[in-house]
């Protein structure tokens, strides 16, 4: 059986980790604090609802995914469960949202919205973590040591 904490010194993991962990922390601070030109909680759970249709437990999920599997995924605490809200996040973000613009972001700004790209890169970093764990510089590592 596969141990939660269990994960190999590769300081691969380790970088996709931090990278993937730094990206999902800012995307979370600005939906829950209000940093970096967010909108903070209220106002993220408003729109998420009244525009998306999601109900607000569910947003809140979703956020707080994105804010607090960030700050695991940066020091390697629960990588594993923080990758699985971070890519169940991103799947849902697809369906509901992104799916209908295609692959591809709208870098020049000429649709109604962004395509899956990025969604689909996270994805598949989130997997990689969950299969591989933590690496390297991790708290998981730690504990699974410790063991």
């Amino acid at each position: 059986m596969l141990n939660l904490f269990s994960t190999d010194p590769d300081w691969t993991l380790t970088v996709i980790r931090i990278i993937l962990g730094i990206i999902f922390f800012a995307h979370g601070a600005q939906k829950v604090l209000g940093w970096f030109g967010g909108t903070g909680l209220k106002e993220t759970l408003r729109t998420m609802h009244e525009f998306i249709g999601i109900p607000v437990p569910l947003a809140f999920v979703a956020v707080m995914a994105e804010f607090l599997g960030g700050l695991g995924l940066i020091v390697g605490l629960l990588s594993r469960v923080a990758a699985i809200g971070i890519c169940l996040t991103m799947l849902s973000a697809i369906a509901m949202v992104h799916w209908r613009f295609g692959l591809f972001m709208n870098w020049f700004g000429d649709r109604k919205g962004h395509g899956f790209e990025y969604h689909l890169l996270a994805v598949g970093l989130a997997i990689v973590i969950v299969v591989g764990g933590s690496g390297a510089l991790s708290l998981d590592r730690l504990v699974f040591i410790s063991q």
